[in-house]
This record gives structure tokens, sequence and C-alpha cells, in this order.
């Protein structure tokens, strides 16, 4: 195809990869802290390392329903007698005798003096006189106490995210307290006398603000507290005032709208005078204009207004930033390659994330086809879609049956 430029394109646009290596130079983990208690740790970021106190498993144990024996017994070929039980929470506490077996269950102490488990279905039972099959080597069938880890062994590392996994192994070593990472904090709001609640009826020229709350849902993917302040009038004090409130409650600040050139309001005006804002045009799209920089302490992201936009700079640029503040390692995106169905029309000068949806034919290959219009202000197509195709800054437009780049939606968007 014959390459066309992008009118919004400019050579000194940056490319998406090289900013956000840039934007994630600039800001640094929290290191505060809290101790909280094993309920309240799911999501949570570990802020040290944390060893086990107990042997994992505490004492010897069976792994299967069936007897417990001494293995050199079983030479003689003569039935076992059973003498007692295991059960979970119920050890045996009799005298482990030669040429006995006791009846164990999954889980329960294998005890001293006993050293082998058969499984009940090679067994046969007469009463009290017990046939083993015999097992293939001693010691079949037990858990010992401390093969999965011994006591004083770190379990897990500062900075890991404690899912339903690391929840588990926390309870199994007893863990009821933990020093974890202290909440990032984010708030944000909305500029503009054309934004109306919803619930509220629109005047003409008024729309529904509808960016808060994409960005709200967002957040809520993270395990971060976000301070919603609502929409903020067209007044140049009245905007001075929610940067400075943000900038003191938050960690970061979010905003939409008002970082494009030419935008005629006092958004630019607050940050040059309340910050140390830089405004930045990448070669992205939907997206292009994006400012960064600090509000005292505070981080200061500024999205496009346009909702598409503002969901695209989120999720490729701010989440890395809240990521790392977490103090969560960055992860590379899992893309994979599909084949595509239909054309798409691109401009050469701008990586391009196109909405689509990935499905896989009755021979399990990958295809993929876009959503429908592209347009920035286009928000069902968030709704529709469960990828991006990922177009390069100098493609130029892509035919039917193309292999492409995608990348599925994670937990941030989906």
């Amino acid at each position: 195809m014959q390459t066309h430029a992008d009118p919004c394109s400019q050579p000194s646009l940056m490319h998406p990869d090289q900013a956000i290596v840039k934007l994630l130079e600039q800001v640094k983990p929290i290191t505060d802290s809290e101790v909280v208690t094993l309920p309240q740790a799911l999501g949570r970021v570990l802020a040290e390392d944390l060893a086990s106190h107990i042997d994992l498993p505490p004492f010897d144990n069976s792994a299967m329903d069936g007897y417990a024996f001494r293995f050199a017994d079983l030479a003689a070929g003569q039935p076992l007698k059973l003498i007692g039980q295991s059960f979970a929470g119920h050890p045996f506490t009799g005298e482990c005798l030669p040429g006995a077996c006791i009846r164990i269950m999954t889980g329960a102490p294998v005890p001293h003096g006993y050293d082998t488990v058969q499984m009940q279905e090679k067994v046969t039972a007469d009463g009290e006189q017990i046939t083993i099959e015999a097992p293939k080597e001693i010691g079949a069938n037990v858990r010992c106490r401390g093969e999965e880890l011994s006591s004083g062994t770190k379990v897990l590392s500062a900075g890991t995210l404690i899912g339903a996994a690391e929840m588990g192994v926390l309870a199994t070593i007893g863990a009821s307290q933990l020093r974890v990472k202290r909440i990032v904090k984010v708030a944000f709001f909305s500029t503009g006398d054309e934004l109306r609640p919803v619930g509220s009826e629109l005047g003409p020229g008024q729309i529904y603000d509808s960016n808060r709350y994409s960005i709200q849902g967002m957040l809520s993917r993270g395990n971060i507290e976000w301070i919603d302040l609502g929409v903020v009038e067209d007044n140049k004090e009245a905007i001075r005032q929610a940067f400075q409130t943000a900038a003191d409650c938050a960690d970061m600040v979010i905003t939409s709208g008002g970082v494009s050139v030419g935008d005629a309001d006092y958004t630019k005006q607050i940050l040059d005078e309340e910050g140390q804002i830089t405004f930045w045009k990448l070669a992205i799209k939907p997206g292009k204009p994006f400012a960064f920089g600090h509000l005292g302490d505070a981080v200061f992201c500024g999205l496009p207004g346009n909702p598409v936009s503002s969901m695209v700079t989120f999720y490729k640029l701010v989440w890395p930033l809240l990521t790392k503040m977490q103090g969560l390692p960055q992860s590379q995106p899992v893309t994979l390659q599909a084949r595509l169905k239909g054309e798409i029309r691109k401009q050469a000068g701008r990586v391009e994330y196109q909405r689509a949806i990935l499905s896989y034919n009755a021979n399990g290959e990958a295809e993929v086809a876009i959503t429908g219009g592209q347009g920035s202000g286009m928000l069902t197509s968030m709704t529709m879609a469960n990828c991006f195709i990922i177009l390069a800054q100098d493609c130029d437009g892509l035919s039917d049956g193309t292999q492409v780049t995608v990348e599925p939606f994670n937990g941030v968007l989906s």
C-alpha cells in the first residue's frame, strides 16, 4: 500500500515504548508500610521477606487413606494385626508393635515407629488380619516432616503480591499478621462546564462525564485507594484548589482533558503555577497528548479527554507507573499472532491500538477482527473488544489474512 503520513504525526512525537521508560525513571515505589491481619492481606504487597517458624508439613503424615506399618514386617509374608487408627486431628497414641498396623486417613500423623503407608485399595482386611500388597519401597505414601520447607526457610520475598495461593501458604505457616506496603492513593477529577453528572438532565452542548467512571473502574482492578473529587467547574481558583486538594491527599493525581494544544481552559496555566509538569506529544493512537510531572510530592498524569484515548493512555502509560509505585515488578504484556479478518486502514506515523475481537476458528487458529469504527470518542468499542491489534508506527494499512500482533486485555480492562 502507498504510505500516507498521519496528519497528527510529527517527527518530534515520542514512541510510547520510549515514553514509558522515561516515565518509569521518574517515579519511585512507596516505602511506607503497615501491619495487617491475614484476612486483610489479599491484594497487598509484602514489605519484607517472610520466613516460616514451623516445619511444613509439621509432622510425618499419610498421603492417602490406607494402613501404616513397618516396611520390614512385610518380609515375613504374613498378615499384620490391626491395633488402632489415626485420623486427622486424632492421632494414634498407642505403642507401634512389630507385626502390626493401624488404619490411617489422609493427612493423619504417621506414628513414630511406622514408616510406610499402603493405600486401602491394595489391602485385604479380614477382621483384624490385614494383608498388604507390598509397596515398592520404604516410606511409600508418607509425607515427611519438613519435606516442603523447614523452620526458618524464606517462604515469600518482599515485593510479593499476595494472591489466593499466597493466602493459603501464609495460613499454612500460621502467619496471622504481615507487614505490607501502604496502599497507593490516587485522586482524580474532571474539568469542564460541559460535563454533567450521571442521572441529571443534559442541556444544550452538555455531555455526561464518563471518563471518571472509566478511571475509577481501572483503578479498582488494583489494590489502590481511589479518591473521586468529581467535576470541577471551569474556574481558575476552583481548579487550583482541586489540584492542591488532590496533591495533599494522594500519591498520584489524574485528570482527563485539558492537555491538548490550544485548549481554552485554565488547566495548563494552573499546572505550570502549582507543579513541575511536562506536556508530552506521543506517537500513539488513540492518544497523543499526555501530561506528566509532579504536584508537590504527588505524581501527576494528565490524560486526553476523548474517552478511548483516556483509557488507552491510562492502560499503557499510567498503569505501569502505579505498578512500580506499589513495589511490584514490571511485566511485559502478553501478545500473540492472529490472522486478520478484514482490512485495516492506517496512516504511518503513530503506533495504533485498535480495538478488536480475538477468537479461534474450528482448527484452533487465532483470528481477530476490529470492532468497527475506531474513533477515539467511540467508547462502546471498548465494551465489544477483548484485545488490541497493535499496529507499528510505520504501518500504512493491512490486508485481509495478514498475521498481526494482538494484545489480549488483562485484568485492568477485562
